[in-house]
């Protein structure tokens, strides 16, 4: 086995985090499951897994990821979301790999899916991120939603074979749902940043968003659910910067009403 530790943060992820678990076996004897409270059956579903389940609060997609890491065993650190498998090829690059330069971190490349389409082009399209790192040098930014890892300058990168499988959404209910939270936490961490929502970001920005991944990176070519993706993805535009907009607007209103007349 690896002498790395796999870090998964989940809530309610019964349907599919069993299929994650199932592809990390013979990987490691560390894997890390945070669960930040589930009303379902998903805590019972890891303990048929031998990996340590730990429970706990939620502060954010970057802080509950850091608490998370913090419970692992080893400093090389390979962080998945429930809804992500690890496919051979990837399971033996990992297998293979030295892990011995603590300032390298791994990219790995995605295939994501809209229920059971592979997307290949649009926004989900050759998709890759840095799941690999040391975590004596390497951690996420406290950033509520769409967190980001801080690397140093100078740190080197290196590409994994192999893929995560990204099982992005089931259906178009959950599909929705989550881009609604999304779109609105983030509005709120753009607000608390001091950003601002101008006409153009309203009404153009999604539009914009849209001929991006729908044309001018084939989306089209993914069939109806491209269309989806381009379309959701779009309405997510708008709804982030309708909401910081709609914050700034009350945060005025606050400031009015608090001003002697």
């Amino acid at each position: 086995m690896q002498s790395l530790s796999v870090v998964i943060v989940c809530k309610n992820e019964v349907d599919i985090i069993g299929r994650t678990l199932q592809s990390l076996r013979g990987l490691t004897d560390d894997i890390v499951v945070y669960d930040n409270g589930s009303t379902d059956e998903t805590r019972k579903m890891v303990k048929q897994f031998n990996v340590q389940l730990h429970e706990g609060s939620w502060e954010g997609f970057g802080k509950t990821k850091n608490k998370a890491i913090s419970l692992a065993l080893y400093d090389w650190i390979l962080s998945l979301d429930s809804d992500e498998t690890v496919d051979d090829e990837l399971k033996g690059s990992l297998m293979a790999e030295q892990l011995k330069d603590e300032t390298t971190v791994y990219e790995v490349s995605f295939k994501n899916f809209l229920g059971k389409k592979h997307l290949k082009y649009g926004e989900w399209g050759r998709d890759k991120h840095i799941r690999l790192f040391n975590r004596k040098n390497i951690c996420w930014d406290d950033a509520p939603v769409h967190e980001q890892l801080i690397v140093p300058e100078g740190t080197k990168k290196k590409k994994l074979k192999g893929h995560l499988l990204h099982r992005t959404m089931k259906d178009l209910s959950e599909y929705s749902s989550k881009m609604n939270e999304y779109a609105l936490l983030n509005a709120e961490k753009y607000y608390r940043q001091g950003k601002k929502a101008s006409w153009f970001k309203i009404r153009m920005a999604p539009g914009f968003t849209f001929l991006n991944y729908y044309f001018l990176k084939f989306g089209f070519l993914d069939g109806h659910e491209g269309f989806v993706c381009a379309k959701m993805t779009a309405y997510y535009t708008f709804l982030k910067y309708a909401r910081l907009r709609e914050l700034k607007n009350i945060e005025q209103m606050n400031n009015e009403q608090r001003t002697p007349k």
